[in-house]
């Protein structure tokens, strides 16, 4: 069944892909009649999220700030397909990192690196990065259900030096690579909620204290890695650029999870700059009843 699915599917999602980008913004534009209109893809969920965290906006803004959310929502989904075909020169234009020498740098200094970011903007774009430094990529992502689509991400990837890890995988591919001499950078999106009962660590996150996920700065410090904070901004339709902010080269220095917290704020001043770009449809603050006493 899966295989039938990957069969029946590609090829829509490949005519999808080769369309000038013209077309390919029409075809987003469908999709938001299609989720927003009549489908209303969890509205609740992103209305929620949006009272929560700006108590202080009027409905006309949360409103405003919704529709061109899903605008953008849908142009990530046209634009991640759009990856499979795309060439490197279109990405290149399109997805601009203003300060890569922020990397070459740390190259020079025989540091690896984790990569921390958001769920901002686009995250799908950001793997062109490896066609301007040395450093072996790394993401490390959730292993979609179906194994063909799953290896047809994985493909998109390695065009641009860049391999899927799971997190079981994780430890050990870069234990390995750390061993071989490798350099590598490592790319997490830190603001995704873990289970409330494993957190190691709660933080207040848009002014609600919030389970986080510590795994990045654990294996900075683990591996001697640098961390790196990546900010991504819309400039217009289909046009991004990136900056490229040192956290640390030193991670061992920092009490725990004070390099999260950091993370956590510099991700937080992306968001009030133009909140319609995050990822609103996550659940991220379902947990904020269920602070344990230690962290209250």
């Amino acid at each position: 069944m899966q295989f039938l699915a990957y069969i029946l599917i590609y090829p829509f999602l490949w005519l999808i892909s080769i369309l000038p980008f013209r077309l390919l913004y029409l075809f987003s534009d469908g999709i938001y009649v299609l989720i927003y209109h009549i489908i209303g893809y969890r509205k609740k969920t992103v209305n929620e999220n949006l009272h929560l965290v700006f108590p202080n906006k009027s409905e006309k803004e949360i409103k405003r700030i919704t529709k061109k959310f899903y605008h953008h929502l849908c142009d990530m989904v046209v634009e991640s397909i759009k990856s499979m075909t795309i060439s490197e020169n279109e990405m290149r234009k399109r997805f601009v990192y203003k300060n890569v020498n922020q990397i070459l740098e740390l190259e020079k200094e025989n540091k690896s690196i984790v990569l921390m970011c958001g769920h901002y903007a686009s995250w799908e774009w950001i793997f062109i990065l490896q066609k301007y430094i040395n450093h072996k990529g790394y993401a490390i992502y959730k292993r979609l259900a179906n194994k063909h689509f799953d290896a047809l991400v994985k493909r998109i990837r390695a065009k641009y030096n860049s391999y899927l890890i799971t997190t079981k995988e994780t430890i050990p591919v870069l234990v390995r690579a750390k061993s071989k001499g490798e350099l590598t950078i490592n790319g997490f999106a830190s603001d995704q909620s873990p289970k409330h009962n494993k957190a190691f660590h709660w933080k207040e996150f848009m002014n609600i204290k919030v389970p986080v996920h510590t795994g990045a700065e654990l294996l900075a410090k683990r591996l001697d890695m640098a961390v790196v904070f990546l900010k991504v901004k819309k400039l217009k339709r289909g046009y991004y650029e990136a900056t490229l902010e040192t956290i640390t080269k030193t991670p061992r220095d920092y009490e725990n999870y004070d390099i999260t917290d950091i993370f956590l704020k510099l991700l937080e001043q992306q968001i009030y700059e133009a909140p319609e770009y995050y990822l609103w449809t996550h659940k991220r603050w379902k947990h904020r009843d269920k602070v344990p006493e230690k962290f209250k």
